[in-house]
């Protein structure tokens, strides 16, 4: 009596839980994340129309913004093993990940919300201005600014930018 919600989660899982850490950056709070939209989307799920990723994004995004506003900023460590790295360049590449992540960490939740959306989900900016909840000019300014801050982070001019694209 589900309609598809079972499959869909045991689908969709990994990859929203992977997008709420991006937001989030600790594995724990990603997981509540993830469980609170999917229990939100559940007693919605026969209005859901078509593809629920939008949808389901959304209420991820909204409730990390609010949680986000409810609680102090602290800072949350955002180290990460290197999958296949050479061991001479595995310390510089978790220090440039770190770097990226405290400085992702440093913009407004929206701002991290289309940043995450768009580079690391590989959504369209119309796509992520449908989750979002806005326009696609407020995704593009949105953009626009978490990039021009991104780029006067001292962290992140100093890292080496092909260390953490692999």
């Amino acid at each position: 009596m589900d309609d598809g919600f079972t499959e869909y989660v045991a689908h969709r899982h990994l990859g929203l839980c992977r997008m709420a850490y991006l937001l989030a950056r600790d594995w724990g709070t990603a997981e509540d994340l993830v469980q609170t939209a999917l229990a939100k989307a559940w007693v919605a799920w026969r209005r859901i129309e078509g593809n629920p990723d939008p949808y389901v994004y959304r209420i991820i995004v909204n409730t990390h913004a609010s949680w986000w506003r409810r609680r102090w900023r602290g800072e949350v460590p955002a180290e990460r093993v290197p999958e296949a790295a050479d061991p001479r360049d595995a310390a510089a590449e978790v220090a440039d990940q770190a770097a990226m992540w405290s400085a992702i960490g440093t913009l407004s939740p929206r701002q991290r919300a289309v940043v995450v959306l768009h580079y690391f989900e590989g959504r369209t900016l119309t796509q992520v201005a449908d989750i979002v909840g806005c326009s696609l000019g407020a995704v593009k300014s949105q953009l626009s600014r978490a990039l021009t801050r991104l780029r006067v982070d001292p962290d992140m001019q100093t890292m080496n930018m092909e260390r953490v694209k692999r």
